[in-house]
């Protein structure tokens, strides 16, 4: 027979909807017994599926930890997007938000224990969510926007690995979204929110309507959201690229006024020496020269520093979306013993990214690219000097900007049959169905330059008969074109020559996942702690996507980044087996004794084979402790991207270790390998330091490979009721990672192995020093290292005169996050710590990197994240305030330090001795042995602490109606300054700033 609802039941997801961990749940369910109820007839207990496990249980405690979301928690963090929501709890790391302007597409994502986005299993219903489908989703990161928000009843948060149970990905841990199910009634939902500077409105509507029956259950929704954007300008830490610079420090050299050389190598800073070859004015001195707006293209200045261009306000701080969403789900019961069920959501999002006027950059400066061959011609008829500009920077300001769109629509259905199964008086619940999912994304991008057309609109034109500017030669016209003036200044660029010029980029992407499942579970016979319990399955999946980009941006004609197209997919066959072993039970020091084993089969048609297992174990000496364990290895297959992934160009902050800046924290051999590459002594100046690498896929790659273990214990004490309290240790490590090195690592790795390394033939030089070519594909190399500590307490105090108070402290402790770069196996290589005598020198792999933020790289390090949600309620009126605290972290500023603008630092006179091979064998042989202590200035800056506070308070009206109004941002914390942080100056992980006041209207029907 199909069981029905039960009090049982009921009490679990009562439990769930707390809020709590549901480790919190064993003292909370005794604490909270009604009195006994008079004698009634025995009720069967039905039982569920928690996050983490396959075998249906009526104790929904596992042993590994889980925190839960209820549907209660969701809404009151004030927040239109569930992944927002799930990026607020304390054991995620820093992924994509609608925060992330350059380099963001939409996207929001999860990284449990900060290990990525993609070493995080996404689940709805507890089955594996169809990758996201703007790029990332080829990357194996699932973008949680494209999950309906107002669909969502609660969300599971498994901190543990969990590939035994599920498969790839589950390294991290798993974050399982439960849809809205069994809904009788309707009910309607408005929200609209703003910023108390005027920007960033939000609003949010949704409708529910559903009905249940003994045999029918039917429920379909209908959702809108729609989130205004806020302009870097209008928020003051965002206002400049680097807070409280200007422009002169972080801003760009393509201005929209020009930046412009002609005969570059044959000028002189010094003429006696031939290594000081610059760029010439057409004047014959030494430097480039730039415009007034409107002056003429002869009235030309020569360009200073205070020409460097302030690209910070064209930007989004925060980006616009608008999403549209269906849902619905139903169940049928067939017979007794047969039920069929379906789901299906339906989600259209649409996207924007901002960014200043696209940069053109020709001529020399991106030598070796198809940009590298278009000069402004010497017989243009707009270039009054006779000779070819063959370095051309010029930043189109007439376009308004670049826009950067996507429409992406997501379809996901699950359907299958479930049921019972009646063997032997036994009972088993089977389950067998069909989960398909698709991602499909339309991207367009304005702003973009066609580089054919601008070779031939700076190439050589005249005027015809009828007085019309035309491109080419008397002899050789060319059709359609016009010829453009990219001298003279702001407003030299009419409309037809950008009409001409300038083309929108058409993208498509796609991601489509298929999974037929089948599996079984029950009880198998008894043991002396109670029944043994098993599920067993088998899973076909399916997936493959592709990425189609603009065929003048596949060809790279553009001025923008070049990629090529991405398209493949692969299949895998699985199969697991899962226990639960009862050992002992209600017996002097075991209340509970039992043990969780589990392995999975999973065969790729990729790569081949894995198999991962795990063993947990439960133990109560006395009722009011709970102790718990587990390990488990995991893996996480190549996505689609890693294996397929076209050649691409990519722009990262590098900041070359060959640079004047950096030269001289080399080691002397190190410095030596710079000379050798052509790099001039003391260095270069390295005046861009976004640097144009190739990126792209392998298809020899491997899966990655880890290992979890967690331990911790629950206490319940039942001379305190309402209050629970966990604490778990965890440690993961992984190796075969899939990663690519790194631009500014590739070089560093060859210069430190003074020319021998395995990273020296992926780049090379200009003759001046500039890094002209960089390969940076996927790899499997090395691994991380990351330990630390959970502990959640609950309390819910009785109920007394003041009312209902419920309180809930989650915190995350990050005690070590190790890497290792190069593969040797020893992970968190410091170069500042001493070898050991005879031992080999150490890389550069940072250390322990717990309280260090890498700006440039957007991660951040917190050592501590804490949350604190308090619950208030009396009769028809509730309030809420939430709590939520990053610790500080420190990042470097020696560089800036170098550049004359230490005063940003906050540690200042700070040197470190870096132990050094100076007699050149490749191990430490101490001082008496030949080797060297070398001294370089270090400083600091330190990024502060945050603390921020929200509140919300309601009313239940008397005619079914729930009003309720919230300030997230109450007390209008500024998010901490990091000079390092690729763009605003501050981690798009923290709030934006500006206090957020928002009202909600429920009704129900």
């Amino acid at each position: 027979m199909i069981l029905k609802t039960t009090k049982l039941r009921d009490a679990i997801r009562v439990t769930l909807a707390l809020g709590t961990t549901t480790a919190a749940g064993i003292g909370a369910a005794q604490a909270q017994d009604p009195a006994p109820a008079p004698a009634q007839e025995a009720t069967t207990l039905d039982r569920i599926e928690v996050t983490g496990s396959r075998i249906k249980r009526a104790d929904i405690e596992t042993s590994q930890p889980i925190f839960s979301l209820s549907r209660d928690d969701i809404t009151a963090q004030g927040l239109t997007s569930v992944g927002d929501v799930i990026q607020n709890i304390t054991a995620n790391g820093s992924t994509l938000n609608t925060t992330f302007n350059n380099g963001g597409n939409g996207d929001t994502g999860v990284s449990l224990r900060n290990l990525g986005a993609n070493r995080t299993l996404v689940l709805v219903n507890g089955r594996r969510w169809v990758g996201g489908a703007s790029g990332t989703g080829l990357g194996g990161q699932v973008d949680l926007n494209s999950i309906p928000t107002a669909a969502v009843e609660r969300v599971e948060v498994l901190k543990d690995g969990a590939s035994a149970i599920y498969g790839s990905d589950a390294i991290a841990g798993v974050v399982n979204i439960i849809l809205r199910q069994n809904f009788e009634g309707a009910e309607a939902n408005a929200y609209i929110g703003q910023f108390d500077k005027g920007d960033g409105f939000r609003q949010s509507y949704d409708f529910t309507i559903g009905s249940t029956s003994d045999r029918f259950a039917v429920m379909l929704g209908f959702g809108y959201v729609k989130e205004d954007p806020v302009m870097a300008g209008d928020r003051y830490i965002s206002k400049e690229p680097i807070y409280t610079t200007g422009a002169a420090l972080g801003g760009s050299s393509t201005t929209p006024n020009g930046n412009f050389s002609v005969r570059f190598g044959e000028c002189f800073t010094d003429p006696t020496d031939p290594d000081t070859a610059t760029r010439c004015r057409p004047n014959g001195t030494p430097g480039s020269f730039t415009y007034d707006p409107g002056a003429g293209a002869a009235n030309w200045r020569n360009f200073t520093g205070a020409d460097i261009y302030n690209f910070a306000p064209d930007n989004y701080l925060l980006t616009p979306q608008e999403r549209r969403s269906v849902f619905g789900n139903a169940s049928v019961d067939i017979t007794d013993n047969v039920r069929f069920k379906t789901t299906l959501t339906y989600n259209e999002r649409q996207s924007e990214q901002l960014l200043a006027a696209m940069p053109i950059t020709l001529g020399v400066p991106v030598t070796g690219t198809n940009a590298g061959n278009v000069v402004i011609s010497a017989d243009s008829i707009y270039n009054p000097f006779g000779e070819d500009i063959d370095w051309v920077q010029r930043r189109a300001v007439e376009t308004g900007g670049r826009r950067f769109s996507q429409d992406v629509r997501t379809f996901a259905m699950n359907a299958g049959f479930e049921g019972t199964l009646n063997f032997a008086d036994k009972y088993y619940d089977w389950e067998a169905g069909y989960f398909y999912g698709r991602n499909k994304a339309n991207n367009t991008t304005n702003g973009l330059f066609n580089v054919i057309a601008l070779g031939n609109a700076l190439g050589p034109s005249f005027i015809d008969d009828e007085g019309v500017p035309t491109c080419g030669t008397p002899d050789s016209p060319i059709a359609g074109c016009v010829p453009m003036n990219m001298l003279g200044g702001v407003g030299s660029l009419t409309q037809d020559m950008l009409d001409y010029a300038t083309f929108v980029a058409h993208d498509e992407y796609s991601y489509t996942q298929k999974t037929y499942y089948a599996n079984i579970g029950g009880d198998l016979f008894d043991l002396p702690g109670g029944p043994l319990g098993f599920s067993v399955g088998l899973e076909h999946r399916t997936e493959e996507g592709y990425d189609s980009p603009d065929a003048l941006i596949n060809s790279g004609n553009t001025t923008g980044n070049a990629r090529t197209a991405t398209n493949g997919g692969y299949d895998v066959d699985e199969a697991y087996l899962e226990l639960a072993i009862p050992v002992l039970a209600d017996v002097p020091g075991a209340k509970l004794l039992d043990f969780s084993v589990a392995t999975r089969y999973s065969d790729y048609s990729n790569f081949g084979d894995t198999l991962n297992s795990k063993f947990g174990f439960r133990w109560k000496p006395i009722e009011d402790l709970l102790v718990r364990g587990n390990w488990s290895e995991g893996f996480r297959a190549p996505s689609i991207a890693e294996l397929f992934a076209g050649q691409a160009d990519s722009f990262p902050q590098v900041s070359d270790p060959c640079n004047q800046a950096n030269f001289g924290n080399q080691t002397p051999p190190a410095q030596a390998r710079c000379q050798a590459e052509g790099v001039p002594a003391g260095g270069y100046a390295q005046n861009n330091t976004q640097i144009r690498i190739t990126v792209g896929g392998n298809p020899n790659l491997l899966p990655e490979k880890a290992e979890s273990t967690t331990a911790g214990l629950v206490y319940s004490p039942s001379f305190v009721e309402g209050l629970d309290v966990s604490l778990d240790w965890w440690k993961i490590k992984i190796e075969d990672a899939i990663t690519t090195v790194g631009a500014t690592a590739i070089i560093q790795q060859c210069i430190d192995s003074g020319g021998t390394g395995a990273t020296c033939d992926l780049y090379s030089r200009q003759p001046g020093g500039e890094i002209l070519t960089l390969l940076n594909t996927t790899t499997n190399i090395g691994g991380t290292k990351v330990e630390g500590w959970d502990m959640t307490v609950s309390y819910r105090l009785p109920e007394n005169s003041w009312g209902k108070f419920s309180f809930t402290w989650d915190t995350t402790y990050l005690s070590e996050f190790l890497n290792d770069n190069d593969g040797d196996g020893i992970y968190g290589e410091d170069i500042f710590k001493e070898p050991a005598i005879g031992s080999a020198m150490a890389a550069n792999e940072g250390g322990n990197l717990v309280g260090e933020y890498d700006g440039p790289n957007l991660l951040n390090y917190w050592r501590i994240r804490s949350n604190l949600a308090a619950r208030w309620e009396k009769g028809d009126w509730g309030a809420t305030w939430n709590v939520r605290y990053y610790s500080d972290q420190t990042e470097p500023c020696q560089t800036f330090e170098d550049y004359g603008y230490g005063w940003l630092c906050t540690t200042t006179d700070r040197f470190r001795s870096i132990p050094t091979d100076a007699n050149g064998n490749g191990t430490w042989d101490g001082t008496a042995g030949g080797d060297d202590f070398t001294v370089v200035a270090a400083n600091e800056h330190h990024v502060g602490a945050s603390t921020f506070h929200d509140a919300s308070l309601y009313w239940n009206a008397p005619w079914n109606a729930k009003v309720t109004v919230g300030i997230n941002n109450i007390f209008d914390k500024n998010p901490p300054i990091a000079y390092t942080a690729f763009a605003n100056s501050f981690d798009p992980q923290y709030d934006v700033p500006g206090r957020f006041f928002y009202f909600r209207y429920s009704q129900k029907f």
